[in-house]
């Protein structure tokens, strides 16, 4: 599901290693030390998600998630001077029509529209022309000083995307997003994509999930709680009484969201 509602080289050798080795101490909140090229939230972190329009400031929770286009670097650095860990929100599965980069994708990757206004699927098949492109964009929410990307829409395989995508398509690029990342020494997310947790969960140094209390489907995170990964999850229509206990109990980070993703929040 959509929201309803973005070199290594010189730095993976400088810190031995983007994504591998031994994990340095949690600090308060629960979070690695910034010494660390690559932030591993851990199970239980509070979390803000706005991603309508640029972020306002005033949840006292120790993450942040928002729109990377719409932010700007002292945005960042604003969150940063609070003890923020902020994540960039990125669209990697579809183009939009509003983004700076547009004309950067060919028209031979774009595929049927997915149901948000001015959005197209993309052709996860071409990593050649989607890899420089989400390069890019990586580059740009590192460059803004973020500590994590949220790669959103990374299952068009079970969607009408208007190619014959497969399930071994998707675990082929969603690896591709994880490396892209992490060679920036950028923290990734899981972003939905329930049934190839499995598969990814090694890749991936948390997850993002919007409704899998609704679907009856939280348990199929376990395997992020289990390796010690937050899962940063949203309901936008089911009660508070419906979720928060099981939340609670798989150590999921909860919260109540408005469809929009404005500030308006109520956790768990």
């Amino acid at each position: 599901m959509k929201r309803t509602a973005l070199a290594c080289a010189v730095l993976l050798t400088a810190l031995v290693g983007c994504s591998g080795g031994a994990q340095p101490p949690a600090d308060a909140r629960g979070t690695t030390s910034p010494s660390r090229a690559v932030w591993k939230p851990r199970p239980g972190l509070a979390w803000q998600w706005q991603l309508d329009g640029r972020v306002d400031a005033s949840a006292d929770v120790p993450v942040y998630d928002i729109d990377g286009f719409e932010n700007s670097a002292a945005d960042v650095a604003r969150l940063h001077r609070a003890g923020k860990k902020v994540i960039c929100y990125v669209n990697v599965g579809a183009w939009e029509d509003f983004r700076p980069d547009q004309d950067a994708f060919p028209s031979s990757v774009l595929g049927q529209p997915n149901g948000w206004a001015g959005e197209r699927w993309l052709d996860i098949r071409q990593l050649t022309v989607l890899r420089p492109i989400m390069e890019r964009r990586f580059d740009m929410c590192r460059d803004k000083g973020f500590d994590a990307v949220e790669p959103d829409l990374v299952e068009g395989y079970g969607n009408d995307t208007g190619f014959p995508l497969t399930a071994r398509d998707q675990l082929r690029y969603n690896r591709m997003i994880a490396a892209i990342a992490h060679e920036r020494g950028l923290s990734v997310g899981l972003k939905n994509d329930l049934p190839q947790v499995p598969q990814l969960v090694g890749h991936f140094d948390f997850a993002v999930n919007e409704e899998c209390a609704q679907y009856d489907e939280c348990g199929k995170l376990s395997p992020f709680i289990a390796a010690g990964k937050a899962v940063f999850h949203v309901e936008y229509t089911e009660p508070r009484s419906r979720f928060c206990a099981e939340s609670r109990r798989l150590g999921l980070s909860s919260m109540l969201k408005e469809p929009e993703l404005g500030a308006w929040r109520r956790p768990c």
